[in-house]
């Protein structure tokens, strides 16, 4: 029998339309959406299911819309009584686990992140910060990369540890300058800048850390009923207080993505379902374990077609 885990994408996997087949063929996916319509008191559904891309990809629209569209998705898997051994979500995806885990309700999580959002936004000023992928160096080469360029007064640090080979990096832009051309000259292979409106993960998000804090201090959080991998030490979170102050941190720590997948593993996960659109985590967990079964839901047939895989599996 497998043991599943479901991983629930964040920001960057948002595309106009994610979500509408399934919520017009669907009642209780189609009120997933409605639901957070009356969250945020605004039509957050028209602007994921028409546009323009442009307005969805900016920080405050991305994060409800893409917990909104998995947490919809999410909904068929519980119809059909296919569940988890595991959660985990990556950034902005673990608010999704945590709903899914029942420590959040969808109502306070959609207006939470948009919030987290806003505190996003406006912890640094456009274009002082930013993030930059590398590829082909290990994280020990490449924290000391990281730090020379720190210590030489442009704060930098790792922010994303995706999967074996590929490491972000977040902070000033100047020290992500830097970094990138330093990491090439010691030996990665690519040093990639990334479209993104700040420098998350890094300790330049300590300001919008203490503002979400204070957001998370006004709603419930309840002990999750499953467990839930947490990005910023890659082990179990299960009780209230923990997953708050991991929520905080998570904010300025890097997201251990890989190690976080390599303890699901450890834990006897075989079948990773990603649940939202695209195939980013797959493609990443694959990188760690190329034998492990994954999944990715991105539209009604391959919903339909895992659901049946998972059943026959049973």
């Amino acid at each position: 029998m497998s043991k599943i885990a479901f991983v629930f994408p964040g920001q960057g996997s948002q595309v106009v339309g994610m979500g509408k087949e399934l919520a017009d063929s669907s009642e209780v996916v189609h009120e997933i959406f409605t639901r957070a319509d009356k969250a945020l008191e605004e039509e957050l559904s028209s602007l994921i299911f028409n546009g323009p891309q442009d307005t969805l990809t900016l920080t405050v629209n991305a994060q409800p819309s893409l917990l909104t569209t998995s947490i919809a998705i999410l909904e068929k898997f519980k119809e059909a009584g296919i569940t988890p051994q595991y959660v985990a979500g990556h950034s902005l995806g673990e608010y999704t686990a945590l709903v899914a885990a029942g420590a959040l309700s969808f109502e306070d999580a959609v207006r939470t992140v948009r919030k987290r959002g806003e505190f996003m936004e406006e912890a640094v000023p456009a274009g002082q910060g930013t993030m930059a992928a590398i590829l082909g160096m290990g994280s020990d080469d490449l924290q000391a990369v990281t730090n020379e360029i720190s210590a030489a007064g442009h704060p930098v640090q790792l922010a994303n540890i995706n999967c074996p080979g590929q490491i972000v990096i977040s902070g000033a832009a100047e020290g992500v300058k830097h970094a990138c051309e330093l990491a090439k000259e010691k030996g990665a292979k690519r040093a990639i800048p990334l479209e993104v409106s700040g420098p998350f993960h890094s300790s330049l998000m300590e300001p919008a850390a203490e503002k979400l804090r204070s957001e998370l201090d006004q709603i419930e959080i309840s002990d999750a009923s499953i467990p839930v991998v947490a990005n910023v030490n890659a082990t179990e979170m299960t009780y209230a207080d923990q997953i708050k102050e991991n929520l905080v941190k998570q904010l300025y720590s890097p997201v251990l993505w890989e190690n976080s997948v390599q303890y699901m593993l450890d834990q006897g996960v075989d079948t990773f379902i990603e649940i939202g659109p695209g195939k980013v985590l797959s493609g990443l967990i694959k990188k760690v374990n190329r034998r492990v079964a994954t999944y990715a839901i991105s539209d009604l047939g391959t919903l339909e077609a895992t659901i049946q895989a998972l059943k026959e599996g049973q």
